[in-house]
């Protein structure tokens, strides 16, 4: 029974039968399938390539191209390479099965023909092929959902990361305001506080200056009364005894030391007042010319009470080498604020190991703070080493992380070092460098441009 309005699929039949070709269209076309018929391999090669079949069935014993060569060339064929083979074969030729399945042929039928078998096996093949091809367009349409997904969830990260990117730049911007926040703050406070103490010991110590030389005038003029009122009445046994008693002949050698040591003492205060003017500079809004060495003095004077011996320990001692340096361009306070705070954290080094340390290894070993400057242009480099605890590796990669510390709370705000590293770093465009061993001791490297 034929069925002229349902097409089940189209299959190609290659036999240089005619028999063999008419029984298999018959048998073919009535079971509803869509026949093309070919007597030789080269046309069927041509056909095929035309108009693509959705199976073959292909004799293997035909003149000039036999089946073995047909299905090694359709296999070879991008377009027809997927199109499933059955082998023809009679029961008396020659059917070499492994070669037959090894070339891409899916099934073989022996002739005669059996209806129920070929049909069975043409079926079964075509079902498989529709399935193998409705899966390689599910997995196409998938695999473009897919590219598709793939691109839309790429687009997402790029847009996530340009966010984050976005944020982290905020927030770095935002940690940089409040550190130059805080740097301000404690500078004005410094410098305020600074400045209020020198410009107080000033006024005093210009009146007692001033009136040290008067002083010294008044005690002249009164012991050459003195001696005057001797030589004209001689002193009695009474007047005698009681310049013994106030030991008036010392008072006459003495009173210069007085007023000398009083004087140096003055000039001490000078200096430190002075010291302390150079340290509070940080009211500058542009760079000047400024002597590194003398900013490390003035730090050290300031620091100064933090370096005698106490209960704890013996003096720290200060080895300077300064070079010959030339004058940088900078801001002052600032620069100073980060030398106060490499020194002072260097103090703190020391006071902790102290109690690691018996009293014969600090006799070996003694508390040193080593300042180093040098100029090697274009640089000019300032060094800050202590015999400390040191750090550890972990440690030193977030010495300069903004909120770090090591230090007890109360004791520590973990900004001193980001600070520093930003007074270094950006408003003066130099490096600073930590150098640290556990248990050995610290260096802090500063290099600033000369110019």
């Amino acid at each position: 029974m034929s069925h002229p309005h349902l097409c089940l699929g189209q299959i190609a039949v290659v036999d240089d039968t005619p028999a063999n070709l008419h029984l298999l269209s018959q048998l073919l076309e009535e079971a509803g399938y869509d026949v093309r018929l070919f007597p030789r391999g080269n046309l069927a090669l041509e056909g095929i390539n035309y108009s693509l079949p959705d199976l073959i069935l292909l004799d293997i014993q035909m003149p000039g191209i036999n089946g073995y060569q047909v299905c090694e060339q359709l296999k070879a064929n991008e377009l027809t390479r997927n199109i499933p083979v059955i082998f023809i074969s009679a029961l008396n030729e020659t059917f070499d099965k492994v070669k037959a399945f090894r070339l891409g042929g899916v099934d073989y039928i022996s002739k005669p023909f059996q209806s129920e078998e070929v049909l069975a096996r043409v079926a079964t093949h075509l079902q498989l092929y529709q399935m193998k091809r409705n899966l390689e367009a599910t997995n196409q349409i998938q695999s473009q959902q897919i590219i598709a997904q793939n691109r839309q969830l790429t687009q997402l990260n790029q847009a996530l990361e340009k966010a984050n990117q976005e944020l982290q730049k905020n927030y770095e911007q935002l940690q940089k305001a409040q550190l130059q926040l805080v740097q301000t703050e404690k500078m004005a406070t410094l410098g305020n506080l600074v400045a209020g103490i020198g410009h107080e010991i000033n006024n005093p110590l210009a009146c007692i200056g001033g009136n040290l030389n008067f002083l010294s005038s008044y005690i002249d003029s009164l012991l050459g009364h003195l001696d005057l009122y001797q030589a004209a009445y001689p002193p009695t046994v009474e007047i005698q005894k009681n310049a013994e008693k106030i030991e008036l002949d010392y008072f006459r050698e003495d009173w210069p030391n007085l007023l000398s040591s009083m004087a140096q003492g003055i000039n001490r205060l000078n200096q430190i007042s002075a010291s302390l003017r150079i340290f509070s500079r940080s009211d500058l809004k542009h760079p000047v010319p400024f002597d590194l060495n003398e900013g490390l003095e003035s730090t050290l004077l300031i620091l100064q009470h933090r370096l005698k011996a106490n209960q704890q320990r013996p003096d720290i001692q200060v080895i300077k080498k300064y070079g010959d340096l030339p004058k940088v361009n900078c801001f002052p306070g600032p620069l100073n604020q980060v030398f106060m705070n490499l020194l002072a954290n260097a103090i703190d080094a020391l006071d902790e190991c102290m109690s690691d340390r018996a009293d014969r290894e600090i006799s070996r070993k003694p508390l040193q703070i080593q300042i180093e400057t040098e100029a090697i242009y274009p640089q000019v480099i300032v060094r800050i080493s202590d015999r400390g605890v040191g750090m550890s590796q972990a440690v030193k990669q977030r010495i300069f992380e903004p909120g770090f510390t090591t230090k007890p709370v109360g004791k520590g705000t973990g900004l001193g070092m980001a600070i520093a590293h930003q007074i270094i770093t950006e408003k003066h465009g130099g490096k600073i460098e930590c150098k640290s061993i556990l248990g050995q001791g610290t260096i802090f490297t500063i290099a600033l441009p000369m110019v």
